[in-house]
C-alpha cells in the first residue's frame, strides 16, 4: 500500500516538471478565456441592472398617472390641458346708424343702441307706425319684449301712451322693474289727444306792417277753436309801429281761459323790437313786454320795463303771469324761446308745413325743433324733411318719441341732424 501511494506522487510530480517545462502559452489561454468569461458575466449583470432600472422608471410613472386620476375623479378637477391663451376681443367699431338717440336733458348719458339682433325689428315697428299701422306696430313690438333691448321697451311704452292704454302701460312697468331691476317708466296722459283738431300753428313771416292784417286775422280765427295755439315768429323779419299794434291787440284777444298759447322764435324777435328807435312810439316796446310776459320771462320783463320808464317817461304794466303757460322743454343751446314747435302729425305732401320747416332750418341761428307733441311722421313725409334740411347746419329735434326717432333715423335724418329722443 505504502509502494502505490509513493508511485502515485512521483507520478505527480513528474506530471508538474513536465507541466512547468512545457509551453507558457497555455496559462495566458486560460487567463484570457477567464477574462472574457468575466467580462461577459459584468455586461450581462448591467444589463440586467439597467433593465431593471426602466421598469421601475415606467412603473413609478403608471402609479402617478393612477393617482393624478384619482386625485381628478376626487376632487372633480379636470387633467392640465395645454390650450392656447384666448385672443383678446377687437374693439367694437362706432356705428351712428344705431337705435335710439341721445337721451334729452342729459348729454353726459350714452344712448342705448339696439342690439344687432332687434334691429331688424326696431325698423320693422317704425316703418308699420309710420304708414298708420299702430296696432300691428304694438303686436310686433309684445312679441319683441323678450329682448333685454331696451329700446324695444321703451317703443312699446310710447305707443302704449299715445294710444291712451294705460292698463297696457302699468302692465308693462311692472314686467320692465322686473326685467331690468329699476323704476318703470311712468304714465303721463297727453294733454291733447292725438289726431285731434284742438292744436294749431301758426306761422308768421315777412315784415310786421299794415300788410300783415291779413295774417293776424287768421291768427284770431285759428286761436278761436283751438286748445293749444303754437305761434312761430321766426319768420318775421322786421316790425313797424302799425304791426306792433295790430299783434299786441290780437295777442290780447287770444289769451283767455282754456287756450295754451306757446310762442317760438320770440326770442330773436324780441332783440330787433328792443332796438327800435323812440321815434317809431310805444308800440314796438310794449309789444316786447307782451311777449316776455307770456313766456313768463319776470327778470326779463322787469329790465325791459324800466327802459321802457326811462325812454318815454311813463308808467310800464304791471306783469301778470300768464294763462295756462305750457310746459315746453328748454334747449342746452340757444334762448329758451327759439324753438320750432313740430305739430302733432306731419303728413306727406304738406308744403306749407315742410316750407317753414325749411326757412326755419335755414335761418335761425341755431335751429331747434320742438317735437314733444309730435306723435307720428309718415314715412314719406320723413324722406320729404330729410331733404328740406340744409345741410352743415347744426339742427336739433328733441323730446322725440322712440318710435319716430327710429324712423327718422332709418331715413337718414340723423346723418344731417342730432336726434333726441325724449328720456324713461
Amino acid at each position: 500500500m505504502l509502494f502505490f501511494r509513493h508511485r502515485l506522487h512521483l507520478g505527480v510530480g513528474i506530471f508538474s516538471k513536465f507541466k512547468k517545462k512545457g509551453d507558457s502559452s497555455v496559462d495566458e489561454d486560460e487567463a484570457a478565456a477567464r477574462r472574457a468569461a468575466n467580462s461577459q458575466q459584468e455586461r450581462e449583470r448591467l444589463s440586467q441592472a439597467e433593465l431593471q432600472r426602466e421598469i421601475a422608471r415606467a412603473t413609478a410613472m403608471k402609479i402617478d398617472a393612477i393617482e393624478a386620476a384619482m386625485a381628478a375623479d376626487i376632487f372633480d378637477e379636470p387633467e392640465p390641458v395645454f390650450r392656447r391663451p384666448p385672443r383678446p376681443p377687437a374693439p367694437a367699431e362706432p356705428d351712428d346708424d344705431h337705435y335710439p338717440t341721445e337721451l334729452l336733458e342729459d348729454q353726459d348719458t350714452p344712448a342705448e343702441a339696439a342690439a344687432a339682433e332687434t334691429a331688424p325689428l326696431v325698423e320693422e315697428v317704425a316703418i308699420l307706425y309710420a304708414s298708420g299701422e299702430a296696432q300691428a306696430a304694438v303686436q310686433l313690438l309684445c312679441e319683441g319684449i323678450g329682448s333685454h333691448d331696451r329700446v324695444v321697451w321703451w317703443m312699446l311704452f310710447d305707443l302704449y301712451q299715445i294710444l291712451g292704454r294705460q292698463e297696457d302701460f302699468d302692465r308693462l312697468s311692472i314686467e320692465y322693474a322686473g326685467t331690468f331691476e329699476t323704476s318703470p317708466p311712468q304714465w303721463h296722459p297727453r294733454p291733447v289727444s292725438a289726431h285731434t283738431s284742438a292744436t294749431a300753428h301758426v306761422a308768421l313771416r315777412g315784415a310786421l306792417n299794415e300788410d300783415s292784417a291779413e295774417q293776424i286775422g287768421q291768427l284770431r280765427a285759428v286761436a278761436s277753436g283751438a286748445q293749444l295755439l303754437e305761434l312761430d315768429l321766426t319768420g318775421l323779419t322786421g316790425a313797424d309801429p302799425l304791426g306792433c299794434t295790430l299783434l299786441l291787440q290780437a295777442l290780447r284777444e287770444i289769451e283767455r281761459p282754456g287756450v295754451q298759447l306757446a310762442l317760438s322764435g320770440a326770442g330773436p324777435f324780441g332783440t330787433r323790437l328792443r332796438g327800435a328807435p323812440r321815434e317809431h312810439g310805444e308800440a314796438p316796446w310794449l309789444l316786447l313786454l307782451e311777449l316776455l310776459r307770456l313766456q313768463n320771462h319776470e327778470k326779463e320783463f322787469e329790465d325791459a320795463s324800466m327802459d321802457y320808464c326811462v325812454a318815454f317817461e311813463v308808467s310800464p304794466p304791471p306783469f301778470t303771469a300768464p294763462v295756462q303757460l305750457p310746459h315746453i322743454p328748454a334747449p342746452e343751446t340757444g334762448s329758451s324761446n327759439d324753438r320750432f314747435i313740430l305739430p302733432e302729425v306731419i303728413h306727406a305732401g304738406d308744403e306749407a308745413l315742410l316750407a317753414e320747416i325749411a326757412h326755419y332750418a335755414e335761418t335761425s341761428a341755431a335751429p331747434m325743433f320742438d317735437c314733444s307733441r309730435l306723435v307720428r311722421v309718415e314715412f314719406m313725409a320723413a324722406t320729404q324733411l330729410m331733404a328740406r334740411l340744409p345741410p352743415g347746419r347744426h339742427i336739433e329735434f328733441r323730446a322725440l318719441n322712440h318710435v319716430v326717432a327710429a324712423l327718422l333715423r332709418l331715413v337718414g335724418l340723423g346723418g344731417v341732424a342730432v336726434l333726441h329722443a325724449h328720456r324713461y
